[in-house]
């Protein structure tokens, strides 16, 4: 394979023997075009460029390919330049990489998600050279080796071809950072800014250098110059520091100032004074604190942190994103009104950290070590690499003030590992974070350590709170216990260990578009029980003062492709979504929270746009907003005004059938704000015209599906007054995907037992439609459910059942003998109505009978 003749240009330029100030020093420039990629078994190779990943199949189903698969890519190159050094760069490889050159081993990079630099200069030559990298996301003994997303492997960050001169800033030092900027003192009234860079001599010669930094303020004026000289031996890397004079009344960086002053170091010689190097950094000038009773305060001043998790999946991308994907996301987070991030659970693109720098949000970042701690020779070894790379690579961002190297690490303790059992694991958890612990100090004596931990008393109890901060990933009134149970857990915890400053690290609830409730509970991923959740705990983390701040889990929907429950593949407590990144309307609620300089007022419907109901019944109408009063319009008239409380109110107004404009109205600081959005009303179906009844059994929540748009109605018990409804049995639930369908939040409600469905109706002939699964097999429990448990039997179920009094079935077996557990079946019979009704009755043969959803028409 050839390079065009446009890259040979640029090459030419970047590798040719210098000639001339451009051709000096340092040349940098990606190469992520015209690689191909196989996988084994493959005949052909494929043509990719990068960003690239090969687990597609993520999206589509629960088990992905894990193991190795190959890159290669042509490099040519008209000349070389025996007076400079040639490296290969890779900002990230998943998880691990080894390259070969013309067929020889140059090295390999063990983890995921951060940056490598190899020196190339002894394997090429001159025209054609072969670039071989061998990637596999598989090994157990590089972290991640358990975790709630998708391990997306291959060469999903960029590629540079990277040529130095022979004197040079270090390039094979954790992943090629070789300048370090730290601020020994920072006040409103004074700072100082030290220099301290890794400086190589790879020539066969003696050297006398001088290293120079320039200072320039936010403003681009400059501050002061360092210098200092340096004699190097042939082959030596030698560390040389210059600390500024004080800086006087310093331009504090914050998210609402984020301040940024530029270092440009500079490596001359210091007999011709030729330019050898230069690298541009830049530093922001604050400082800090976590207090266990008061919070956070930066720059010496109050602060709660207003924070949010993120993984880097977009769909259909995966994580192949480019750094405009990374840098709207951040954009997307701050027009929230976010001051904080999570960057979870692992080491991000250098473009999250720069938008976080330029846009002023803290940042936590960590490395993913995930769920448990594994006993593979090397793993912990990987684990403290992982974490020296992460903080030397990212040591220059002052968006950070915190380093993680912990998730959730006794998650899985109470449950099954092979070779592992719960002691052991604790035993290496606590181990394995003493020895980090001492890294992060020791890489960086300025930042605050943390880990984030799952609702379990043990952590402390074991003393795994011997970080700075303590995180938790909190989810009562999700997967366990209730709302109120948040409160008095972190209530608890101050109590118990006050000298531990807190953060909120994951809390959240998921959250399905096609799911409504007017009475919605825990678990059901209506987006009306997410709107709850997040309700209660925000504002109880807002006004709680020894709370420092909260990061809400998550930014995106996220892939997971072993998640099961209402979406496969995703795990759906976004405030975004995930291929469109279009706000939820929950979003508009930490908006309305967390900005009080703009106007926030937003109809809270975008996701329900579409409505069945009694039209002498009232529709809840929520609006968000910063404002204290906010009035309602329909169909230009208005419903009323309404205080907010909790930057919310609910406006109950009646519907007419057909579209109608809603428009919500308030005044911000003298100036009126409003939002519009129209809504379809549609009244509940009526059978005698032709209409369809569906009924999505055993559920509080309504479904409308996204391929045919017809919306199934909560279950509901008979009375003469509804019409319809069902008598006896009881309702269940699970969380395991459906197979045979894509509309699966019909299938994982049912309800069980001797049970009978009546739907009063004239006469005429009806065809009656069954959804049945059969979810009485046990499922294998995922770690993340916590506390959640499926309402699942043990066997083979077996029922008759009676359609309008006549028996349509006997002894049915939904799963086909044990054959075909949580799979979707539809059955439709044609009946006629018995005595002004059509009825379903269920009678069991063995264990309980069963029904998910029924869908009733008028065809004659």
């Amino acid at each position: 394979m050839k390079t065009s003749s446009s890259l040979l240009f640029a090459l030419a330029l970047l590798l040719a023997p210098g000639r001339g100030a451009q051709a000096q020093g340092r040349q940098t420039a990606t190469l992520n075009d015209h690689w191909q990629f196989q996988k084994p078994g493959d005949q052909d190779w494929q043509t990719v460029n990068i960003p690239h990943q090969y687990n597609d199949e993520a999206y589509r189903q629960r088990q992905y390919y894990q193991g190795p698969a190959y890159y290669r890519r042509t490099l040519t190159l008209p000349s070389l330049d025996a007076t400079k050094r040639y490296y290969l760069k890779m900002d990230g490889v998943n998880k691990a990489a080894d390259l070969r050159v013309n067929g020889q081993a140059v090295g390999s990079h063990a983890g995921g998600y951060s940056a490598f630099a190899l020196d190339l200069t002894p394997y090429l030559q001159e025209g054609d050279n072969l670039l071989e990298i061998t990637v596999d996301n598989s090994r157990q003994d590089i972290v991640p080796l358990s975790a709630d997303f998708t391990f997306f492997g291959g060469i999903y960050r960029d590629v540079w071809l990277i040529s130095t001169q022979q004197q040079h800033f270090q390039m094979d030092g954790l992943g090629a950072e070789s300048i370090f900027l730290s601020t020994p003192t920072v006040s409103a009234e004074s700072a100082t800014i030290k220099v301290r860079s890794l400086v190589t001599n790879d020539a066969e010669v003696a050297a006398n250098l001088m290293v120079t930094s320039t200072i320039y303020s936010p403003a681009g004026e400059l501050v002061q110059t360092l210098t200092k000289k340096v004699k190097m031996k042939a082959g030596e890397t030698q560390t040389v520091e210059t600390l500024s004079k004080a800086i006087a009344n310093p331009a504090l960086w914050s998210p609402d100032s984020p301040n940024l002053y530029r270092v440009v170091t500079t490596l001359t010689d210091a007999k011709t004074g030729q330019e050898l190097d230069r690298q541009t950094r830049r530093t922001g000038l604050r400082w800090f604190a976590f207090d266990p009773n008061t919070g956070f305060s930066l720059n010496g001043q109050p602060l709660k942190l207003r924070g949010l998790n993120r993984h880097q999946d977009q769909a259909p991308m995966g994580t192949a994103l480019d750094d405009d994907a990374h840098r709207r996301d951040v954009a997307l987070m701050k027009e929230l009104g976010c001051n904080f991030f999570r960057i979870s659970h692992y080491p991000q693109d250098d473009a999250i950290l720069d938008a976080c720098d330029e846009l002023g949000i803290l940042a936590w970042e960590e490395i993913p070590t995930v769920n448990y701690v594994g006993d593979a020779p090397g793993h912990d070894d990987n684990c403290e690499t992982n974490l020296r790379e992460m903080i030397r690579q990212h040591y220059n961002h002052p968006a950070v003030i915190a380093w993680g190297y912990m998730n959730e690490i006794l998650l899985t303790v109470n449950y099954a590992i092979p070779g592992m059992d719960a002691q052991h694991m604790k035993a290496r958890a606590v181990e394995l974070a003493q020895r980090l612990e001492a890294v992060v100090h020791e890489e960086d004596p300025d930042r605050v350590s943390v880990i984030a931990f799952h609702g379990s008393k043990e952590y402390p109890e074991l003393g795994l709170n011997l970080t700075d901060v303590s995180g938790w990933n909190l989810y009562f009134g999700w997967y366990s216990n209730n709302l109120e149970a948040f409160d008095a857990w972190c209530e608890e915890q101050h109590r118990l260990y006050p000298d531990d400053p807190i953060i909120i690290s994951e809390w959240g609830a998921g959250s399905d578009r096609r799911l409504h409730s007017t009475r919605p509970v825990k678990f059901d991923f209506s987006m009306e029980y997410q709107q709850t959740l997040v309700e209660h705990y925000l504002k109880h983390i807002e006004e709680t003062p020894y709370i420092c701040g909260a990061t809400y889990w998550n930014f995106i929907d996220f892939n997971v492709a072993t998640r099961q429950e209402s979406m496969p593949r995703v795990n759906n407590k976004g405030l975004v979504y995930n291929a469109s990144r279009e706000y939820k309307d929950v979003a508009y609620y930490f908006k309305a929270m967390w900005r009080k300089d703009i106007p926030v007022v937003h109809i809270a419907s975008r996701s329900h746009t579409h409505r069945i109901g009694a039209l002498d019944q009232t529709q809840a109408i929520k609006v968000y907003s910063n404002m204290p009063e906010v009035e309602l319009l329909v169909n230009g008239r208005s419903v009323g005004r309404q205080q907010t409380d909790n930057c919310n109110t609910v406006f109950h107004v009646l519907l007419p059938e057909g579209t109608s404009t809603l428009v919500a109205r308030g005044v911000h600081q003298g100036a009126p704000a409003e939002d519009a959005m129209t809504i379809s009303m549609s009244p509940l179906p009526d059978l005698a015209l032709g209409q369809t009844l569906a009924i999505n059994v055993g559920s509080l929540c309504s479904f409308t599906s996204d391929f045919t748009h017809l919306t199934w109605l909560p279950d509901q018990a008979y009375s003469a007054a509804s019409g319809w409804g069902y008598e006896g049995g009881e309702a269940r639930s699970t969380t395991a995907e459906i197979l045979q369908t894509l509309d699966n939040p019909l299938f994982q409600t049912w309800r069980s037992g001797e049970l009978t469905y009546r739907i009063d109706t004239p006469e005429g002939e009806y065809e009656v439609e069954l959804l049945l699964t059969d979810a009485t097999r046990p499922t294998g429990r995922a770690v993340y459910l916590l506390g959640r448990k499926d309402d699942a039997g043990a066997a083979d179920t077996t029922f008759d059942v009676y359609v309008c009094g006549q028996q349509v079935e006997s002894a049915l077996s939904v799963s086909d003998g044990g054959k075909n557990f949580f799979t979707a079946s539809r059955r439709r019979y044609l009946a006629r109505p018995v005595d002004g009704a059509l009825t379903i009755a269920l009678r069991a043969v063995t264990g309980e009978p069963f029904i998910s959803g029924i869908k009733v028409r008028k065809v004659n």
